[in-house]
């Protein structure tokens, strides 16, 4: 159990029976009352936001949250197929919701860190995605740059190999690797080849 102040940011909580992670919290206290913390929290199963006070008196029992590393097998329709990282006979289908923009930055074959709460009963559910602040994707399709719209920069929109479409330089072709920053969506830099 956590007391009404050490509920802080980047810890998880239940509340109704619901894990939540803590976004946001501010403990404060108002002339001759009792302190307070003020949070914002993200359910970790519908991804709404809500705020909540915790009084002075109050306190939380901690989620138990772990992480699993899946392996991505393939897309067909919004059902995207994983199975357990080193047990390809556990397979199993996640959908939109569970992967959100995840699906734009991993490639069949990859290892993908996800977040797993276990209730009271020991049943597991995946709660997301844990991707990488930057990955590295090939540009697929690139349109040329014109000759004498480079002088001052310029942008053009690239589609990488996932199917992402990024705003990236002109000078960027079909082939070259690009990192991609996975929270914004936007380009970071051109790889280097080795």
């Amino acid at each position: 159990m956590l007391n009404y102040n050490e509920i802080k940011e980047r810890k998880y909580i239940i509340m109704n029976d619901e894990p939540f992670e803590v976004i946001d919290s501010s403990v404060s206290r108002q002339q001759q009352r009792k302190p307070v913390n003020k949070t914002k929290l993200k359910s970790l199963i519908s991804g709404r936001v809500i705020e909540h006070t915790f009084q002075s008196s109050d306190t939380a029992e901690e989620a138990d949250m772990s992480k699993k590393n899946l392996v991505y097998i393939y897309s067909r329709g919004d059902e995207h197929w994983f199975h357990t990282e080193g047990d390809k006979s556990d397979r199993f289908p996640l959908s939109d919701d569970v992967l959100g923009r995840a699906k734009d930055y991993i490639l069949e074959g990859d290892t993908v860190e996800f977040s797993i709460f276990t209730d009271d009963e020991g049943e597991e559910r995946i709660t997301g995605v844990n991707l990488p602040i930057k990955v590295e994707l090939e540009v697929t399709e690139a349109p040329p740059a014109i000759k004498g719209n480079t002088a001052t920069g310029g942008d053009k929109l690239v589609t990488m190999k996932t199917g992402l479409k990024v705003t990236a330089p002109l000078f960027i072709n079909i082939g070259d690797i690009i990192s991609i920053n996975t929270e914004t969506g936007e380009y970071t830099g051109r790889v280097d080849k080795a």
